[in-house]
C-alpha cells in the first residue's frame, strides 16, 4: 500500500482510520506464540455500507485486506503478514433483533460470544458453542475458525448454528448465503463455505444463528486417574452407554497444576499419583435423569483405576471447576514458550494419540503438556520449549509437528479440530488432503478473491 493510498483512506475513512504506532502494534498480534506483523493502517468499520467502501477500493489497488476481531486466535489467522489493512470489526457489536418465536438471533460479528449467550439465556434460549476464549472472542471470529469448545460433545459447533450470512466480498458486493429457516436445499450452500473460511472469501456483517431451549439442570464431576491413556480410553466407553455428556474434558497432570499455580483462588488437591483428570458433565430438563447418568457414568469409571471423584454441590464449585479447564491455555502461555497443536482423532483413537505424541516427544526430546475436548478426540497439544536449542526448535521441531499431524491422519483425524489453519499451520496442509482437494481450495479462493486482497497467506500456500 502507498503513501497515497494511505493518505486517502485517512481522509475518506478519517472517523475510523489509525494510523497511530500503538494501534498498528496492537492490530499486528493475536494469541499464536509471540508473532508480530504490523498493517499499515487500522480502519473500524460500523455498518456494511462501510465495509463494502472499503473492500471495493482495495480490491481496485490491490490492497491487503485482513479481518481482525477479538484477536484471540490461536493459528495466527488475524496477522496482517502482507501490510495493508487490519479491518477491526469490534464497533459492529451491536445484536440486532432475538426471535423468540422461531428461536433465532440476529447479530453483527464484532458480538462477544459470552455476552450474546448471555442475552439468548435472559430469554429461555441457548446458543452452545462456548470456546474458551468466550469471554472475550467475537462471534464473527467464531465464525471464521467453527468454533467449538466443551459443549461441542453434545451439541456441535460454530457452523451447527448458523442460518444465514451476510457477507461482503472483496469487489464491495453484498450477499445473503442463505435463508432464515432450518432447511434449505436451495443451490450451492455459501453459508457454509464462508464458515471456517478465516476471512480469506469475504467479510462477514451479519449472523443469523439458530437457537434451542436452555438446560435447567446441569451436574459436573472431576475424576482423577492414575494413568493417562487410560483417562483416554474411559471418554469411549462413556460414550458407548449412549449418554452424551455436556462436557467431556481432558486435562493431564500438568495441565491442572499449572493452572492451579497460574490462579491462587483456586483450590483443587492433585495426588501424586494422578496422571490426569477427565471433567464430566450432563445437563438438561430433569434432575432425576441426569442422577441416573451419573449412577451410570460411574459405574463405567469402576473399569478404570480413578480417584476420588469429585462431584460439584454448587454452582461456584462448576464455576471453579470450569475456571481451571478455560485458564490452562493461558496457564502454559506464563510458564514457557510452547507452539499449540490442534488435533483431533475419531474419540476411539484418542488413546493412540496421546501415546503417540508423547513417544514423538522422547524421540524429539520436548515435552507436551496435552489437555482437550477428550468427548469429540480433540486434543491439544501444548509443545513447550523448555530447555530445546534454537535450533532444535527452529529446525527439529518443525519435522516432529509434521510427525504428529502424519499419526493424527493415519489415525483417521486431521490437524485442526477448531483453531483453524491460518498462518502457523498452512505448510502441513499437503498431510489431509490430495493435491486435488487443494487444488479445488485455490480454484475457490481465486473465483471469490481474484486478486488476492482477503486475508492473503493463510490457509493455503502461495
Amino acid at each position: 500500500m502507498t503513501q497515497e493510498h494511505i493518505i486517502y483512506l485517512s481522509e475518506t475513512f478519517k472517523d475510523i482510520a489509525s494510523i497511530h504506532e500503538n494501534d498498528l502494534d496492537k492490530y499486528g498480534r493475536d494469541e499464536t506464540e509471540d508473532l508480530l506483523f504490523r498493517p499499515q493502517m487500522v480502519l473500524k468499520p460500523s455498518t456494511t455500507k462501510e465495509v463494502a467502501e472499503i473492500l471495493k477500493y482495495c480490491n481496485a489497488h490491490k490492497i491487503p485486506v485482513t479481518p481482525s476481531g477479538a484477536r484471540t486466535g490461536l493459528s495466527g489467522g488475524a496477522l496482517p503478514i502482507k501490510g495493508g489493512i487490519a479491518l477491526s470489526l469490534e464497533r459492529m457489536n451491536k445484536i440486532i433483533s432475538i426471535d423468540e418465536n422461531n428461536y433465532q438471533v440476529t447479530t453483527q460479528p464484532g458480538v462477544i460470544t459470552q455476552v450474546l449467550q448471555e442475552a439468548v439465556k435472559a430469554k429461555g434460549l441457548f446458543y452452545p458453542p462456548d470456546p474458551a476464549s468466550k469471554g472475550s472472542c467475537f462471534i464473527g471470529g467464531n465464525i471464521a475458525e467453527n468454533s467449538g469448545g466443551p459443549k461441542a460433545v453434545k451439541y456441535g459447533v460454530t457452523a451447527d448454528y448458523v442460518l444465514n450470512l451476510e457477507v461482503v466480498l472483496p469487489s464491495g458486493e453484498v450477499i445473503w448465503t442463505g435463508a432464515n429457516v432450518l432447511k434449505n436445499a436451495t443451490g450451492y450452500n455459501l453459508t457454509q463455505l464462508i464458515v471456517g473460511s478465516e476471512g480469506t472469501l469475504g467479510v462477514v456483517t451479519q449472523i443469523v444463528l439458530r437457537l434451542i431451549p436452555h438446560p435447567t439442570v446441569d451436574m459436573l464431576m472431576l475424576v482423577p486417574f492414575y494413568d493417562a491413556r487410560k483417562a483416554c480410553e474411559a471418554v469411549a466407553a462413556i460414550m458407548k452407554t449412549g449418554i452424551t455428556p455436556s462436557g467431556l474434558e481432558f486435562m493431564e497432570r500438568d495441565a491442572i497444576l499449572w493452572t492451579i499455580k497460574n490462579i491462587p483462588s483456586i483450590q483443587l488437591e492433585v495426588a501424586d499419583n494422578h496422571a490426569a483428570h477427565l471433567l464430566i458433565e450432563v445437563d438438561g430438563f430433569d434432575e432425576n435423569k441426569l442422577i441416573e447418568e451419573c449412577e451410570k457414568i460411574a459405574e463405567v469409571l469402576e473399569q478404570f483405576e480413578t480417584g476420588e471423584v469429585l462431584f460439584a454441590d454448587s454452582q461456584a464449585q462448576k464455576d471453579k471447576l470450569w475456571e481451571v479447564r478455560r485458564k490452562v491455555g493461558e496457564a502454559v502461555k506464563s510458564h514457557s514458550i510452547y507452539k499449540e497443536e490442534d488435533t483431533v482423532v475419531p474419540r476411539f483413537e484418542l488413546p493412540n494419540l496421546l501415546s503417540g505424541v508423547k513417544q514423538i516427544g522422547e524421540k524429539y526430546g520436548f515435552q507436551s503438556v496435552c489437555y482437550g475436548h477428550a468427548g469429540d478426540g480433540n486434543l491439544h497439544v501444548n509443545i513447550i520449549k523448555g530447555d530445546l536449542s534454537e535450533d532444535q526448535w527452529n529446525n527439529e521441531l518443525p519435522i516432529a509437528i509434521r510427525e504428529i499431524f502424519e499419526l493424527t491422519v493415519q489415525l483417521g483425524g486431521t490437524i485442526s479440530g477448531e483453531h483453524g489453519i491460518g498462518l502457523v499451520q498452512k505448510s502441513y496442509m499437503d498431510i489431509p488432503f490430495t493435491a486435488a482437494s487443494l487444488r479445488l481450495m485455490k480454484g475457490i479462493k481465486q473465483l471469490f478473491d481474484p486478486n488476492n486482497i482477503m486475508n492473503p497467506g493463510k490457509i493455503l500456500e502461495d
